[in-house]
């Protein structure tokens, strides 16, 4: 398995020099964008990126949920293969799921707030963020840190990392989220992976895929390992705490960050290519947000 959570280093199955036919993003058949948001601070955002959409519901819930779409713009995350043989690119099914979910919760009485809307990435790129076409581990870090960014802007309740899990091995399979120990709500942000986790594969399962279960964990050794800072940090961006020089504006809402699927697994590839399965993944997490609100 290639643990990551997040970012993944840029080797083997993901950034491999001589691989670009592989790495451009897929058209986004029912991901162009998303109508109705505002954009927060967009000097400092890519256009699309960091976007607030009010709930639709007559009886709003004055709860803010931020999602973190994993990937974007220069990073496609992890690529895979359907069962059919169709590239399956990580950045466009995070995408996918993530604005279904928009569409069950705004009804629901929900503000959300999603660090990107589009294909695009969420930082908007300065000098030598990306070379060859994808991004430095500079550029890696800068668009991490403004996912972080756009979740205080919005002043988020709590924050859900939508990615796919990779590996080298093909036959890895399973769902997997993470959180952090070391932050004051950390009791919370547990509740929270653990309703999440428990959601999504429920959602899975009564469709009829048997994805496995791989547990709740904490993030430490998941995080980047981009550079010689990113393995000093040792935690996920989007979770963890401060640290000096490093990271200076930690999200500050219970968060958790959800991998239900392997990219690289053909058949699991297949369920995150497919409507019904971008679907079932979108309605657990709503459930989760329920579920997290309501005490369950």
């Amino acid at each position: 398995m290639v643990g990551f959570g997040g970012r993944r280093a840029r080797a083997g199955i993901v950034m491999a020099a001589g691989t670009a036919a592989l790495l451009a993003i897929a058209p986004l058949a029912a991901a162009g964008g998303a109508a109705g948001g505002r954009a927060l601070e967009p000097s400092r955002f890519e256009p699309g990126s960091c976007v607030a959409f009010a709930p639709t519901s007559p009886r709003p819930l004055q709860r803010t949920v931020y999602i973190d779409v994993g990937h974007g713009g220069p990073d496609p995350g992890a690529v895979g293969v359907t069962l059919a043989g169709k590239p399956v690119h990580e950045a466009t099914e995070t995408l996918r799921v993530a604005l279904d979910a928009l569409a069950i919760l705004r009804p629901e009485g929900y503000r959300v707030v999603l660090s990107r809307t589009r294909a695009a990435a969420v930082a908007r790129p300065a000098p030598g963020d990306i070379a060859g076409g994808v991004y430095t581990s500079q550029g890696v870090h800068r668009d991490l840190v403004a996912q972080d960014d756009c979740a205080d802007i919005a002043r988020a309740d709590i924050v859900i990392g939508v990615y796919f899990n990779a590996s080298e091995d093909t036959s890895d399979g399973g769902s997997l989220t993470l959180f952090d120990t070391v932050r004051p709500f950390w009791r919370s942000s547990l509740r929270l992976a653990r309703d999440v986790q428990h959601e999504v594969l429920a959602a899975l399962d009564a469709k009829g895929w048997n994805v496995g279960d791989d547990g709740v964990h904490t993030d430490v050794g998941y995080g980047s390992a981009d550079s010689p800072a990113d393995l000093a940090y040792g935690h996920l961006l989007l979770l963890g705490p401060a640290k000096a020089g490093y990271l200076s504006t930690p999200t500050q809402a219970p968060a958790a960050l959800i991998e239900p699927l392997f990219i690289t697994n053909p058949a699991q590839a297949s369920i995150a290519d497919s409507r019904s399965g971008e679907r079932a993944m979108a309605r657990g997490l709503a459930a989760a947000v329920g579920d997290y609100f309501d005490g369950r």
